[in-house]
């Protein structure tokens, strides 16, 4: 970790430089820990919530320092996956965990270098084909097949190849299951009927790097990502509710780089496309059809001026469109340049600073400025950071609802008139190496927030272009509430050390947070986050065997929903377990066990989270 140069900074840093809270998470890790798709492993990750609505990558919204889901960033190579209809998608990344080379998480405001959206933090996923390495030669095909409860089904598959200037990659998984059953209800003599929280999950992949010259890189990226679930009580707590939904997305990626001597400059072309199908009931006709596109091209420049003081620049330019039936047609233009400086003027202290004009036809202009510095002693580093965040509002913010007739009372509606969120945060803190095995890390954080957006429940009187609503009836109205402060502590332990013929690694960490709504307005997402969450990850490996283990324990606001008979509960620990077995070099077996203790808890109201559910099955990796 102390050389590890990590990227989400845009300029190349070691974590000690940084002046950030940075988690890297690299390869190995992933083939060790107990999780089932991406967002279940982060949920594990210390500083990180995740709030699920079913396990196996169906959907789960990431939280950072108390942000909403929508203030959390995520990167694939550099480039944005955020989607531009509603940041309940932001976390259905299209690549396999086989691609991955590392994840890089950035705790805290990231705006003055990426722009909207990095509030709370960046997670950047970044993949061995977008990686330059001093490898000529590389061959890898790994990949498992399991079998569970509830006619489960998990399989992934990957490989890579690295030929002299050439590199390929490429994967597939796929997670499918009827579900477990959730059992019938009765709320005020009507029975709610029992169904299964189902799913069928599929990405696919393929990349390829090559060499053009000795200075130039190419890199392409085509990745599709199919998920088809029961969302029942994902949105609503509805006793009506019998949703369910599909998702398919297309990502493409191009990228040039040229890198020569103390400069690199960089072109990247992302595209994206998403249809959602959304049915509330069969009983009605309440189908809604959602086709998004987001066009994003950057382009960036690194110079290195001397050994103290290094240089980048760069910009954005970006398209997003909307084919709705409840939400219109709509498309908007953004664009945003930025400067970036990191000044080295002793071997201890390291000094950054950036500055960036973001351009958008919803919000106009807006900069984000952000300073960090770090002071590196032999033990201990010192670090600190501020800098402004901005988050603008979606097309579901600005639109939900806004195209249809007689809107019931209780539903969701949209505000074309959002203003973009802004924030200023701060933070302070220190890593403490107390020898080669064992890493603290203490982070205290501020965020004030204005003109945060939620849903706030509002009499149909006060709402403009009321048409479409029902007199006399209240509405969850998409609205700017004027200020929210946060605070917070992360308290982290990190340990690694070789035993006998293996390797143990291990990490603790606790995140307290406080929100606070000065005008203690009735909001949705504002203040559910969790006020203390504890997490924790460990695995041993050798190379006859390894065991891995994760849990979290958590403790929120209780809620609960008489409509559906439904609580959420006030706290809850959850525990997952993964053993493997190699009797051959290149075949093994595993087994592996989620809520080993058969928790029952719900991240959002009403999507009652599974039970304790068994998997096991085979695993094989050529090298």
């Amino acid at each position: 970790m102390d050389t590890l140069e990590v990227s989400t900074t845009r300029i190349p840093l070691t974590v000690k430089e940084t002046g950030r809270n940075i988690t890297v998470i690299p390869a190995t890790d992933l083939k060790q820990l107990p999780f089932t798709s991406l967002d279940d492993l982060l949920q594990y990750l210390p500083g990180i919530e995740v709030q699920s609505r079913n396990l196996f990558g169906v959907q789960g919204d990431i939280t950072m320092r108390g942000s909403t889901f929508t203030q959390v960033l995520i990167l694939v190579d550099g480039m944005r996956l955020n989607d531009p209809l509603t940041g309940h998608f932001n976390n259905n990344i299209p690549i396999t965990s086989s691609e991955i080379e590392r994840i890089e998480i950035l705790r805290g405001a990231a705006a003055s270098m990426y722009g909207a959206d990095a509030v709370g933090g960046v997670i950047h996923i970044i993949t061995k084909t977008f990686t330059n390495t001093d490898v000529t030669q590389e061959r890898q095909l790994s990949g498992e097949f399991n079998l569970g409860e509830n006619a489960l089904v998990r399989s992934q598959h990957g490989f890579y190849l690295q030929e002299d200037r050439l590199s390929v990659g490429g994967g597939f998984t796929w997670n499918h299951s009827d579900g477990q059953e959730i059992p019938e209800k009765t709320v005020d003599g009507t029975t709610l009927d029992a169904y299964r929280n189902y799913f069928d999950v599929k990405t696919a992949g393929l990349s390829m790097g090559y060499q053009m010259k000795k200075d130039w890189y190419l890199r392409a990226r085509m990745a599709y990502d199919d998920r088809r679930f029961s969302a029942r009580y994902f949105y609503t707590t509805s006793p009506f509710d019998k949703s369910t939904e599909r998702t398919r997305n297309w990502w493409n990626q191009l990228q040039i780089e040229k890198v020569k001597g103390n400069s690199s400059s960089d072109i990247n072309l992302a595209y994206k496309y998403n249809t959602d199908i959304f049915i509330f009931s069969p009983d009605f006709s309440s189908t809604n059809k959602h086709i998004t596109q987001f066009f994003n091209l950057q382009i960036n420049h690194l110079q290195q001026l001397n050994s103290q003081l290094a240089l980048k620049v760069g910009g954005q330019l970006d398209r997003r469109m909307i084919e709705s039936n409840d939400r219109g047609n709509h498309a908007d233009w953004h664009g945003g340049v930025y400067v970036m400086s990191v000044y080295r003027p002793t071997t201890k202290l390291n000094l950054s600073a950036s500055v960036r004009a973001d351009y958008d036809q919803n919000y106009d202009l807006e900069f984000t400025p952000q300073l960090n510095l770090s002071y590196v002693l032999s033990k201990i580093v010192f670090r600190g950071s501020a800098g402004r965040s901005i988050r603008a509002a979606d097309y579901t913010e600005r639109y939900v609802s806004t195209n249809l007739e007689n809107l019931t009372s209780g539903r969701s509606l949209g505000n074309p008139d959002l203003m973009a969120e802004s924030a200023w945060s701060e933070e302070i803190g220190f890593d403490y190496s107390i020898n080669e095995h064992w890493q603290l890390k203490t982070t205290a954080f501020f965020r004030q927030s204005d003109d945060l957006i939620d849903y706030v429940s509002t009499n149909f009187e006060n709402i403009p272009n009321n048409a479409n609503l029902l007199e006399n009836a209240s509405y969850f109205w998409a609205s700017n509430i004027a200020k929210v402060k946060t605070k917070g502590l992360e308290l982290e332990a990190w340990h690694e050390q070789e035993m006998g013929s293996g390797r143990l690694k291990w990490n603790i960490g606790y995140t307290y947070l406080n929100t606070q709504n000065k005008e203690e307005q009735v909001s949705v997402y504002i203040a559910s986050h969790a006020g203390h969450l504890l997490t924790s990850n460990a695995y041993y490996m050798n190379p006859k065997f390894d065991v891995g283990i994760s849990g979290l324990y958590k403790i929120r606001d209780e809620r609960a929903a008489a409509s559906i008979n439904t609580m959420l509960e006030k706290q809850y620990t959850v525990w997952n377990i993964r053993f493997a077995y190699r009797p051959f070099s290149n075949f093994g077996l595993n087994l592996q066990v989620h809520n080993i203790f058969n928790a029952q808890y719900q991240d959002i109201l009403g999507a009652k989270m599974p039970n304790r559910w068994l998997m096991g099955g085979i695993t094989y990796s050529f090298l």
